[in-house]
C-alpha cells in the first residue's frame, strides 16, 4: 500500500453552540455531553493526527484517538465569523449586512471576519503543509479533525464527484476517507476513491 496515500477529514463533535445552531468560526464551545458520550475510538489507526488548534477540534482528537500525539494547526480552523459569532439566524435575519451575506456568502465579506477567499486560502495552505509533511517523510495516511466549512470547502476540490459546497453533508462526529494514487496526490488531482469515515460510537452508550 506504500504507493497510495490516504487522509481522512473528521468533523469535530457537535458542541453546545452547535446544539443552539450559532455561528461558531473561532469562538469556542465546549462539547455537547450527550454527543461527546457517543464518540468513540476511530476504528483504525492513522500514522499522523492534525486538528484545528481549537479546544473542540482538540477534544474530539483526543477521544477519537486516545494516547496518540495530535499536531495543532491554526490552518485548519473553520471561516471566522466576526460579529456574528455565536449568534443565531433569528438574531440575524434582520440586519441587512447578513441578509446580502445569505444571498452570496462567497463574495460578501462579514463585518469583523473573513472572507470567503481568505478562508479558502488559509485552508488551502494548510492541505500543502500536510501534503509536503506526508510526502518529505513517505507517510501513507494521516488525519485531521477539523470543521464542516473546512471539509465540504476540500470535498468540493479534491472528491471524485463535483458538488456545490452546501450539496456536502458532514455529520458531526464523521468523516470521509480521500485515498490516491501517490503521484496524483503529489500533482494534487482529485482523489480516486471518497469513503465515509464513521466514528460514533453506540447511540444508547
Amino acid at each position: 500500500m506504500d504507493d497510495t496515500v490516504a487522509v481522512a477529514l473528521f468533523r469535530h463533535g457537535m458542541t453546545e453552540a452547535n446544539k443552539s445552531h450559532a455561528y461558531l468560526g473561532w469562538t469556542d464551545s465546549p462539547l455537547c455531553p450527550e454527543h461527546r458520550r457517543k464518540l468513540a475510538a476511530a476504528p483504525q489507526g492513522y500514522s499522523r493526527i492534525y486538528a484545528s488548534d481549537l479546544g473542540r477540534c482538540m477534544k474530539t482528537a483526543a477521544i477519537l484517538f486516545p494516547g496518540h500525539p495530535v499536531k495543532p494547526c491554526p490552518e485548519w480552523r473553520e471561516m471566522h465569523f466576526g460579529e456574528w459569532e455565536g449568534r443565531t439566524y433569528e438574531e440575524l435575519k434582520g440586519n441587512p449586512d447578513y441578509q446580502k451575506w445569505l444571498e452570496n456568502p462567497f463574495s460578501v465579506v462579514l463585518p469583523g471576519g473573513e472572507s470567503f477567499s481568505g478562508f479558502t486560502s488559509r485552508v488551502d495552505k494548510g492541505w500543502k503543509n500536510l501534503t509536503d509533511q506526508l510526502l518529505r517523510n513517505e507517510i501513507c495516511d494521516a488525519a485531521v479533525i477539523t470543521h464542516g466549512g473546512v471539509i465540504r470547502y476540500l470535498l468540493g476540490k479534491y472528491a471524485p464527484e463535483q458538488k456545490e459546497f452546501w450539496e456536502w453533508q458532514v455529520p458531526f462526529g464523521r468523516g470521509y476517507e480521500f485515498r490516491w494514487s501517490r503521484e496524483a496526490f503529489r500533482r494534487g488531482e482529485r482523489c480516486t476513491s471518497l469513503q465515509e469515515a464513521g466514528l460514533t460510537g453506540n447511540p444508547s452508550g
